[in-house]
Parts: structure tokens; sequence; C-alpha cells
């Protein structure tokens, strides 16, 4: 770990430039939500909420047949194993910037349940889903490709914007 020294004894560190630090770097994580610690003097100045999102995709089915995978057939691109009994899908690259990443939950519509995204698909695709359907070649040709509508939700770090700038001075 590097530690960075200054060459003047005091340093102000403004809260307002955490914020705008902390809003970049977590819109670049992807997983971002679940690793999100503050202290609690600066908790009381952002808010983290969940955020729905609802999107119209074009969904297909894949198994894990040799002929549709690589010689891999149970892993996913996130080295996932994926297990027939388990409702997975997989998304293509443009949702990723939506924030469907690795093991968000997705529920959709027509179907029971919950899915989990634990595969992505090639760059080619966009605005489509490739839901899992184990070993069941017959399943997935039965579901075909169709227009569905997907829901997840979205955690969102947002700096409270009715307060004041606050700077906090610290001796070195």
């Amino acid at each position: 770990m590097k530690y960075f020294h200054f060459k003047r004894p005091i340093h102000t560190i403004c809260l307002y430039g955490f914020a705008l630090f902390a809003t970049f770097m977590f819109s670049a994580c992807s997983v971002f939500p679940k690793q999100i610690t503050l202290k609690k003097s600066q908790a009381r100045d952002f808010t983290i909420e969940d955020k729905a999102f609802t999107l119209n995709v074009t969904a297909t089915a894949y198994t894990s047949r040799h002929g549709e995978t690589d010689s891999t057939p149970f892993l996913a691109a996130w080295n996932n194993r994926l297990h027939p009994s388990v409702k997975s899908i997989a998304v293509s690259r443009d949702l990723l910037d939506m924030g469907l990443t690795n093991g968000t939950k997705v529920t959709i519509d027509g179907l029971s349940g919950t899915y989990k995204v634990l595969d992505k698909m090639n760059k080619r695709w966009k605005k489509k889903i490739d839901i899992y359907m184990g070993e069941n070649v017959s399943k997935a040709r039965r579901w075909g490709k169709r227009k569905v509508t997907i829901h997840w939700t979205k955690k969102s770090i947002e700096p409270l914007k009715d307060k004041k700038k606050k700077c906090y001075v610290y001796k070195h």
C-alpha cells in the first residue's frame, strides 16, 4: 500500500470532492452496491437507495450442449458454474452498463421466479438475454425467440443536494 506525503502541514479535504470522487468510482465498478462502506459522518451526506428498472428485450434460450458452447459447457463467462436447477440468464454486453452485472437478480414477465445473471453474451448482441435451460434442448426450442419485459433493482449512492459544502481539516 502506498502512502502519500504532503508538503504542507494542514490539508483540507472537502466532502463535496469526495462525493464527486465516490460517484465516479462507484459508477465504474460492476458490483459496487455491496462494497460501499461509509463512516457515520459521511453516511449522513449521502442517500443509498434501490432503484427499480424495467426494460423490453429479446429473449432466446440456450443449453449446455457442446454444439452451443466451447469445451467447458457448464462454465460461464464470469467463471460461474451453471447448474440446470438454477434459474440463470446471460445478458448482452450493452446491458452491463445498465446494472445487469454478475449476480443481479432479474424477474421476467411470463416466467415464474427470479433469475440470476451468471453469464454474458457475445459483443454482437444488443438488448438481448439468453435464458439458461440446462440440457433440455426441446424446452429451449419451444421457447424460441420472444420479446419480454425484465425487471431488476440497482443500488445507487447520491450526495444530498440540500447539504452545504462541508470541509474537514486534517493535520499531518
